[in-house]
């Protein structure tokens, strides 16, 4: 047996490396750093302690905006999905313990792949007794040992007290399991078809164009309009589509978490539509128009905190996801082309994002047609107009050179302080 060696590992930076996954869109940066669980590929054995302040959110995109690097993230997410695998990567989590399936094998999903790929720790635990065991910012310890070809069993302590026992998903396991689940993909798009079927047959209003909508201040005739959703690539995407934005000035729509992405990037959304679940306080304050997405029964859990806040909304009762109701309200107040920022544009991002809804959104897309198109066919399409900034540019380097040879050559300075005088002369005579 190979000698055994112990690590500790608190928030050590190293490199992150994805691999390139089917049909799908990169926005991870080759240079971004993250935590690194050590030995996770190594066939020896080896014990690895990895430590740090726990931070527990069984909503996923709420969670991520309160880590910092080296945190341990305590999550409650069926089938980790791409988009919160890259916000977890990003925010520096060192390690991830889920109370559920990381992947169910109803689907291959990208997220344990790249959380594994990135060298976070993820350990899949078989209930959720953990997050009453622990509390915000606890110190917390995770053990496993890693000896090649056997299942990988962590525990997590607390102060030398074992609280749970879980399963570690290694790069191994997970890139076999996801190939086992690529290989049955039929069953998957058969439940998709199936859903959208039965959204045709259930929600109808929204594809018929039956769905009330209230009088907006935000005005969308003849305009383009920018419907910016929190999802995979949007920060790449919205720096791409900056000349655009410049020259255009579109209507700039945020679903939810997407406000706080364009404050980010100090753009400033003209409306917001969601359940205001994941938007920022200083993004519903920005002064944009608030439009809660509620219910078909009128049950909208988004306008207390807006009622709280103090803030003015608009309720608009419908069927479909938030950015389904975005894009319907930009299409029926008269939007001239609407571009999709972050939103699922392929077959592996519809099935990735493994919800019943994603049917409603696909069907919402063929409604409004050619009006449609993904913020990275405008940005590659594009072409921005020359600003003011590279003229005055040109033109200070003209004059620059005009000087310079004026000033080199005795004819030419002789004749320009010659106009120079007269010009003296008719300004005094005047």
């Amino acid at each position: 047996m190979p000698p055994e060696r112990s690590q500790s590992v608190r928030s050590a930076p190293a490199g992150v490396t994805l691999a390139g996954v089917a049909a799908t869109r990169s926005s991870l940066s080759a240079q971004q750093s993250v935590p690194r669980a050590p030995g996770l590929g190594a066939s020896s054995r080896v014990a690895v302690n990895l430590a740090g302040p726990v931070r527990p959110g069984r909503r996923t995109k709420l969670l991520v905006k309160h880590l910092v690097r080296g945190d341990i993230a305590l999550i409650d997410h069926l089938d980790i999905d791409r988009v919160s695998a890259e916000e977890l990567i990003a925010a520096g989590a060192v390690a991830v313990i889920n109370c559920s399936a990381s992947s169910s094998g109803t689907y291959p999903n990208l997220g344990p792949q790249l959380l594994v790929e990135a060298g976070v720790a993820l350990v899949d635990l078989c209930d959720d007794a953990l997050f009453d065991a622990v509390s915000d910012g606890d110190p917390l310890t995770i053990r496993f040992e890693r000896a090649g070809g056997e299942p990988i069993v962590a525990e997590v302590a607390r102060r030398g007290t074992v609280l749970a026992q879980g399963e570690l998903l290694d790069l191994e396991r997970v890139l076999a399991e996801t190939d086992a689940r690529r290989r049955e993909i039929g069953e998957a798009l058969e439940r998709f078809a199936h859903n959208t079927i039965e959204h045709m047959r259930e929600e109808r209003e929204l594809l018929a164009g039956r769905i009330p909508l209230p009088r907006f201040q935000t005005d969308f005739r003849d305009r383009s309009t920018l419907v910016v959703v929190r999802g995979v690539g949007h920060q790449h995407d919205l720096r791409a589509l900056r000349p655009f934005i410049r020259d255009l000035r579109p209507v700039i729509v945020a679903v939810d978490g997407g406000a706080d992405a364009l404050l980010e990037e100090g753009l400033k959304p003209s409306m917001i539509v969601g359940d205001m679940d994941s938007a920022g306080e200083q993004a519903l304050r920005c002064g944009a128009e608030l439009v809660v997405h509620s219910y078909p029964d009128g049950r909208a859990p988004g306008r207390h905190r807006l009622e709280e806040m103090g803030l003015a909304f608009k309720l608009v009762p419908a069927p479909g996801t938030s950015q389904d109701i975005a894009m319907l309200i930009a299409a029926e107040k008269g939007a001239r082309l609407i571009v999709s920022v972050g939103s699922q544009f392929n077959l592996v991002e519809f099935l990735d994002r493994n919800r019943k809804g994603m049917s409603s959104t696909f069907l919402t897309r063929l409604r409004i047609g050619e009006i449609l198109v993904d913020a990275k066919g405008v940005s590659r399409l594009y072409q921005p107009r020359p600003g003011l900034t590279p003229l005055l540019v040109v033109v200070a380097a003209g004059l620059i050179a005009m000087i310079a040879v004026i000033g080199l050559t005795p004819a030419l300075r002789d004749v320009a302080e010659l106009l120079w005088l007269k010009l003296q002369a008719l300004l005094a005579g005047g």
